[in-house]
């Protein structure tokens, strides 16, 4: 009997091994393939789940529309009203550079000083001592200087008559303004920013003028000047219809792509020659492209009556959506 009972139980243990049953076990059988559960969880994470890098879609691209002049205005506000006149050695100066550091900063940008020496002069007919001033530079995360990039800068200091709103703290506005609405956004080229010192003249000719960014291209070496695609220097960029796009000759691609620019988007915009009293001249100079964008005639230029009412937001509007196009 226990010999017939056995024979029957090894017949059903060959039916079950035919029908492709395994037995569990308590480790699992190898495998190339992620389980069925696996996939669910790959293709749809929890909702505490982080995304994963390769779901991560790359930032849009920066739209002109994307400029807040009323940010630019506040600064512009802040830097005349606030502080006043900024000469290059003085303490106020440095507090504006403090200022725009700090917002510069927060935005998310690597921000470092360059100091720039300066010697005794006069300024708009008041003697200013040697001393030194700063330039302002900041980089996008991941910045590699010896790959193409843009350089948009304007210069912080004020003859010391002069609290400066439109010059320059309008270039400045919109220097801010713009590298905070790019800065999440993606642009055709990395972008460093510069709020360069000692711009205005300590006496007469070129050597007596625009110090701190004939310092920062002197310390371009190798590949880093070579990297250096364009430059646009904001200078007195809140007065006026229309925005001043000047080149250092007769003409320039930078100006002329500017122009073409500024006619897609609508922004009324005139060309200028010969334009060399600003910070692109010391690129172009050195062989880089450079143009200045702004330099309308007003009232209050040099004087105590540089104050934020002469600067329009519209103006402020204009050039900035104009920069942002630019480095879409």
């Amino acid at each position: 009997m226990s010999r017939l009972v056995a024979a029957l139980l090894c017949a059903v243990a060959a039916t079950n091994a035919c029908g492709g049953e395994t037995p569990e076990s308590n480790t699992p059988a190898p495998s190339s393939s992620p389980s069925a559960r696996g996939s669910v969880a790959t293709s749809d994470p929890s909702p505490d789940s982080p995304p994963s890098e390769a779901s991560t879609s790359p930032p849009a691209a920066v739209r002109s529309e994307d400029f807040d002049a009323g940010v630019a205005y506040a600064l512009v506000r802040t830097l005349a009203v606030e502080i006043g006149p900024r000469e290059a050695t003085s303490p106020a100066y440095d507090r504006a550079a403090e200022l725009v550091s700090r917002r510069l900063s927060r935005a998310g940008y690597a921000v470092r000083r360059q100091q720039v020496r300066v010697p005794a002069g006069n300024s708009w007919g008041v003697p200013v001592p040697a001393g030194h001033s700063e330039n302002v530079i900041a980089e996008p995360p991941g910045f590699d200087p010896d790959r193409p990039y843009l350089v948009v800068g304007a210069h912080l200091d004020t003859v010391p008559t002069a609290p400066g709103a439109e010059d320059n703290a309008s270039g400045i506005g919109v220097l801010v303004a713009a590298a905070e609405a790019v800065v999440a956004a993606r642009t055709r080229l990395p972008v460093v920013w510069v709020a360069f010192g000692a711009e205005e003249p300590r006496g007469a000719g070129d050597e007596a003028h625009h110090y701190g960014s004939r310092a920062y291209v002197g310390a371009l070496v190798g590949l880093q000047r070579d990297s250096v695609r364009a430059m646009v220097s904001l200078d007195r960029v809140g007065v006026g219809n229309a925005v001043p796009v000047g080149s250092a000759g007769e003409t320039d691609p930078v100006q002329r792509r500017l122009l073409r620019l500024a006619d897609r988007i609508g922004v009324s915009a005139a060309a200028e020659s010969g334009q060399r009293s600003s910070d692109h001249w010391s690129f172009v100079r050195a062989g880089l492209p450079g143009v200045r964008l702004g330099g309308t005639s007003y009232a209050g230029y040099h004087s105590a009556e540089d104050l934020p009412h002469v600067v329009s937001r519209a103006q402020l509007d204009r050039v900035g959506r104009l920069l942002l196009a630019w480095l879409r």
